[in-house]
C-alpha cells in the first residue's frame, strides 16, 4: 500500500496548469479521519498519509499563486484521479470533470458513460478519470487561492 501512496502523490501534478502563465502550484493530499475529543464531541482531522488503505478518505488540496507580473488570464487547472483513487467531491467548487480520460468535459450530473449494449447511463463519482477548474477570471500577478477535492482510495 506505500508503493499505491507514492503513486498517488506522483501522479498528483496537474497537467496543464504551467502552460502560458507564470503560476505555481503546490499540492498537498491529507487522510481525514474522524475521531472524538477529550468531551466527546465529533472532529475531523487531517493527517499526513503515512499509510493509506482502502476506503480512506483523502483531501487534496492545491494552493496556487501567480508569481508572475501580469494577470494569468484563461488559467486551467487539470488533475487526473489517480488510478487508486475514486473522485467523491470537490466541496463548494463545481468543477468540469472527464470520465472518459479528458476527451469531454461537463459536470457530473452532465454527463453519461455507455455500456457494453451500446446504451448510456448516468455518470457516477466512481467514472471521473479527471477533474478541472477553469478560472473565469484573471489571477492577478500576485493573487494566490486554494481548490479542494475529496477522493476515497478504492
Amino acid at each position: 500500500m506505500r508503493t499505491a501512496l507514492f503513486l498517488l502523490l506522483a501522479v498528483l501534478a496537474p497537467t496543464q496548469a504551467f502552460a502560458a502563465n507564470q503560476v505555481v502550484l503546490d499540492n498537498s493530499v491529507f487522510v481525514e479521519r474522524a475521531t472524538t475529543d477529550a468531551a466527546g464531541k465529533p472532529r475531523v482531522l487531517l493527517e499526513e498519509p503515512k499509510v493509506v488503505v482502502p476506503g480512506d478518505k483523502l483531501v487534496f488540496v492545491l494552493n496556487y499563486r501567480n508569481a508572475g507580473t501580469q494577470p494569468a488570464d484563461a488559467f486551467v487547472i487539470t488533475n487526473p484521479m489517480p488510478s487508486a483513487v475514486r473522485y467523491a467531491d470537490a466541496g463548494d467548487t463545481r468543477p468540469l470533470v472527464s470520465v472518459d480520460g479528458g476527451r469531454n468535459w461537463g459536470t457530473l450530473d452532465a454527463l453519461t458513460v455507455p455500456l457494453a449494449d451500446g446504451t448510456r447511463r448516468p455518470a457516477q463519482p466512481a467514472d471521473v478519470t479527471h477533474i478541472r477548474w477553469a478560472f473565469q477570471k484573471p489571477i492577478p500577478a500576485g493573487g494566490a487561492g486554494k481548490l479542494m477535492f475529496r477522493g476515497i482510495v478504492k
